[in-house]
């Protein structure tokens, strides 16, 4: 039997991975000794603020239908997709939002972690771009996706550097 979820749910979830992402990259960045990198993931996790943001504002124009009804899944694909997901208790990366760096993570691992972390996001707001219509903000999740898949090159152009 698979899970349905109101849009209502689907935005709660996309607001805890972005909280979750913000305080990631907070985290790393305090980690981080090196003071490009540092900088460069207190600017993601500002990113990730402003993600945040558009999901508030997005959860907050729903309508009570919208609230109450189950998005359109007749297959229950998409509500089978998001659960596993949710299930799989990952946010961004991380086996699960409490999860804390020890602060003995080398530069190319906190990196490494971010670029997981960017590729879930990218696959859930995929997957939640189809259940949200065009009248709804179906372009706020494009574009959110556009700068996710940005992070991923500009996270992935600083781990080629430090090889080089």
């Amino acid at each position: 039997m698979s899970t349905a979820f109101n849009a209502d749910e689907v935005f709660e979830m996309a607001e805890q991975i972005e909280q979750n992402g913000a305080t990631f990259y907070r985290e790393a960045a305090s980690k981080a000794a090196n003071r490009e990198v540092k900088e460069m993931f207190l600017n993601m996790a500002s990113m990730e603020d402003g993600h945040l943001r558009t999901f508030k504002e997005m959860r907050k124009d729903l309508n009570e239908q919208e609230k109450a009804e189950t998005v359109y899944d007749p297959y229950g694909e998409a509500s089978l997709y998001l659960q596993a997901l949710a299930d799989s208790k990952g946010f961004e990366g991380m086996k699960s939002p409490t999860q804390k760096l020890t602060g003995k993570e080398s530069v190319r691992e906190l990196l490494e972690i971010a670029i997981g972390a960017e590729k879930n996001s990218v696959l859930y707001y995929v997957g939640l771009k189809d259940l949200v219509p065009a009248e709804a903000g179906r372009d706020k999740v494009e574009a959110i996706i556009r700068e996710e898949v940005r992070h991923i090159a500009d996270l992935r152009r600083r781990l080629t550097a430090l090889s080089a």
